[in-house]
C-alpha cells in the first residue's frame, strides 16, 4: 500500500480509468455481439446495429482505449463476418 499521498491519488485516478476503460470495451463487445446477432436473424435493425457498433469501435479508438489498428482490423473482421452471413442468407 502507497504511504506517499500523490501515489495515493494517482492510484484513485487510475481504478477511475480502468473502470470507464472496462465499461467501454465491455460495449464495443455488445455491440459486435448485437450487430452479428442481428445479422444472422436478417432484422431490420441489422444496418443500424452494424453502424452502431463500428462507432462505439471508432470512440474506443479516439479515446484512447483501444489501439487505432485494432479499431480498424476489429471493424474489417465485423464487416467481414456481417458479408459472410449476408451472403449466405441469399
Amino acid at each position: 500500500m502507497a504511504n506517499i499521498k500523490s501515489q495515493i491519488k494517482r492510484n484513485r485516478t487510475n481504478e477511475k480509468a480502468r473502470l470507464r476503460n472496462k465499461a467501454a470495451k465491455s460495449e464495443v463487445k455488445t455491440r459486435i455481439k448485437r450487430a452479428v446477432a442481428s445479422a444472422q436473424a436478417g432484422t431490420d435493425t441489422a444496418t443500424d446495429d452494424l453502424r452502431m457498433a463500428v462507432k462505439r469501435l471508432d470512440k474506443a479508438a479516439a479515446r484512447g482505449i483501444i489501439h487505432k489498428n485494432q479499431a480498424s482490423n476489429r471493424k474489417g473482421r465485423l464487416m467481414r463476418r456481417i458479408e459472410a452471413l449476408a451472403g449466405s442468407e441469399s
